[in-house]
């Protein structure tokens, strides 16, 4: 079975060159086929000799894996079914526009979802994906499929690491893939434009906060880490306030931000003791606390919190001098909650 080039950074890319005996200088070659010309073929690297291109043939392929299909919500969110490595199961990536005046009227934004591994390990009650297991690793090059591979790829503009799988789970993979996001010999973003979220697995948070610039959303959801660790067994390796500790090391007064997400559910975590306990446990962290409306799964005893529920929780947390967001339900007319279109196969495909 032939490598992968797609995934590799910039030095492994030189070292496959010199491998092959061409100038280190043609690592810098395959850099920008692959992720600025955005090839998927090693015949289209015309600057390379005929030579050339045929030794890397021999060991290499690029290895851009294109989706499955493709359903769209009324919204115009789209979510992308990609085959995962082993063939046998799917992959998420969605892809969220955002409109000028909240209107379709332009597109201000266009934001990829994308995921990090095939399943999760963490079994957090509320989410499907997890329910469904853990089936393996992607590969930095699986994960910069998700960019190049939508019929979108051209026009996105920001990228949040929210899909299926825990992001800090699998850190090798994904600090590769940010790394070529965010170098000028890769996609060239910049890191404020991309967002990884994590349930908090602490060895490797401390690594992005270190090795990266992008910012960092904490998915937290209860702030009583018994509470917690009922919904989210993560509670019982890594405690929220550990976690909440170690950000306290860092400075997001700048550009760099930290934001909470807290998806609210009836009689569960909306009530005013855990907004207050929730205001206590993030005082003095700069930070955006990002609620979020319940996309309900199938057989779950959760459900969402009420309008009213949540407004009163909104105020409550800017009453206590915290920027508080309520996000837009989008897509859930064609499952775009993690894990249910995987789980029940692709209805209707892309033209």
């Amino acid at each position: 079975m032939k490598e992968k080039l797609l995934g590799k950074t910039l030095s492994e890319l030189q070292e496959t060159a010199l491998q092959l005996g061409l100038p280190a200088f043609a690592g810098k070659q395959l850099a920008q086929w692959l992720y600025q010309k955005r090839v998927t073929d090693i015949d289209a690297m015309t600057n390379l000799s005929k030579a050339a291109r045929a030794a890397l043939s021999e060991r290499y392929e690029v290895g851009r894996v294109l989706p499955a299909g493709a359903v769209t919500s009324g919204d115009g969110t789209r979510k992308y079914l990609f085959p995962a490595p082993s063939g046998d199961r799917y992959i998420e990536t969605v892809m969220i526009p955002q409109y000028e005046d909240g209107s379709e009227g332009g597109l201000a934004r266009a934001t990829v979802c994308v995921s990090s591994q095939v399943g999760c390990k963490m079994n957090c009650s509320f989410c499907m994906t997890g329910r469904g297991g853990f089936h393996g690793q992607l590969s930095a090059g699986d994960i910069l499929s998700q960019f190049l591979g939508l019929d979108e790829a051209d026009i996105l503009t920001n990228a949040v690491f929210m899909g299926m799988g825990e992001p800090l789970d699998n850190w090798p993979a994904v600090s590769r893939a940010l790394e070529v996001i965010t170098s000028d010999w890769g996609f060239g973003w910049s890191p404020k434009r991309v967002t990884l979220s994590t349930i908090g697995v602490l060895p490797n948070l401390k690594r992005f906060l270190d090795e990266s610039r992008c910012h960092l959303a904490v998915s937290l959801h209860n702030p009583f880490p018994e509470e917690r660790a009922a919904l989210m067994p993560v509670q019982n390796t890594w405690d929220i306030r550990e976690v909440v500790a170690l950000l306290r090391q860092y400075d997001f007064s700048g550009q760099r931000r930290v934001s909470f997400e807290y998806t609210l559910f009836a009689g569960v975590n909306d009530t005013r003791r855990h907004a207050a306990a929730l205001a206590a446990l993030l005082r003095g962290l700069p930070c955006r606390i990002n609620l979020i409306r319940f996309h309900a799964i199938p057989d779950s005893p959760l459900r969402t919190a009420s309008p009213e529920a949540i407004a009163a929780f909104q105020a409550r947390l800017q009453g206590a001098g915290f920027t508080t967001t309520l996000r837009a339900s989008r897509g859930e007319d064609i499952l775009a909650a993690c894990g249910l279109l995987a789980g029940k196969g692709l209805k209707k495909t892309s033209t």
